[in-house]
């Protein structure tokens, strides 16, 4: 996709330990959900939920610090952060020194903001915070990858989803199996896929079959999530939806975008493969 062509992603890479938010690159949401046709409705809710597992910095005598950090960015920001540029300013703090964890709380806050267009949250845990405290779980809910099913697609396919008008429900369905690949370097990108649902029931088989044909898609994490949420609303007649991506990390960062008809808070858990 040649409009990302002028990001970091895909060239050769020249690491900066020294602080440097320039290194930020912002990309238009409208610009990356042209490719999925997806507008956002008013009663959308939703964030990007980034977790950085290799920050560091210097205090004030030289002895490095480490963190885990929480980023949480409004579905509503104008801009999304590319992601090899956030890999590559979480970096720039290596030798830089700080006064504190607050001090490099507050420097992240402000430089993400500026950079979404809108204010960010940020989260920095001492390692023994973080310690169990997000718990390697599943939802209660149906596991969908052992369904009896032929696959041939792997382009998204709405047309793949089926429901039972005349049954009703409320639950959870999710799967394993979702692959998408980036944009630009073609990179798989792996991830669980969570559809909290009320409405007509949606047929498990041709949930799988949907999820399954991702599997060669080039699109971002957020756009992906999007597009598999506005086709389960459009196609399936669901009253109230939510869909939760939990992708694996790379380079230290794992993406999950969260969108929903009806909640605000993301669940805190992380999937066994994260």
């Amino acid at each position: 996709m040649s409009r990302y062509t002028h990001t970091e992603l895909g060239k050769q890479t020249t690491y900066s330990d020294h602080y440097d938010p320039s290194l930020l690159y912002p990309i238009s949401r409208k610009t990356a959900r042209g490719t999925t046709n997806f507008t956002p409705a008013s009663t959308l809710r939703g964030v990007d939920l980034w977790t950085a597992y290799e920050i560091s910095w210097l205090n004030p005598d030289g002895l490095p610090q480490v963190a885990i950090g929480e980023f949480v960015f409004p579905c509503a920001s104008e801009f999304i952060i590319e992601s090899k540029s956030f890999k590559l300013y979480l970096n720039s703090y290596a030798q830089s020194q700080f006064e504190s964890l607050e001090s490099v709380k507050e420097n992240m806050l402000r430089d993400l903001s500026a950079a979404a267009g809108i204010e960010v949250d940020v989260i920095l845990y001492q390692l023994s915070e973080y310690n169990g405290f997000k718990s390697i779980s599943e939802p209660q809910g149906v596991l969908i990858d052992q369904q009896p099913v032929s696959i041939d697609r792997y382009q998204p396919d709405s047309g793949l989803l089926q429901v039972d008008s005349s049954l009703i429900v409320e639950e959870t369905l999710y799967s394993h199996l979702l692959k998408s690949n980036c944009p630009v370097t073609d990179q798989p990108d792996w991830a669980s896929l969570y559809v909290t649902y009320k409405g007509p029931k949606i047929d498990p088989q041709s949930l799988l079959k949907y999820i399954v044909s991702f599997r060669q898609h080039q699109d971002f994490h957020e756009q992906c999530v999007e597009k598999i949420f506005s086709d389960i609303l459009t196609c399936c007649g669901a009253q109230q939806l939510t869909v939760y991506a939990r992708y694996l990390r790379r380079g230290g960062l794992d993406i999950n975008p969260f969108r929903s008809t009806c909640h605000d808070t993301v669940p805190s858990y992380r999937q066994v493969r994260q």
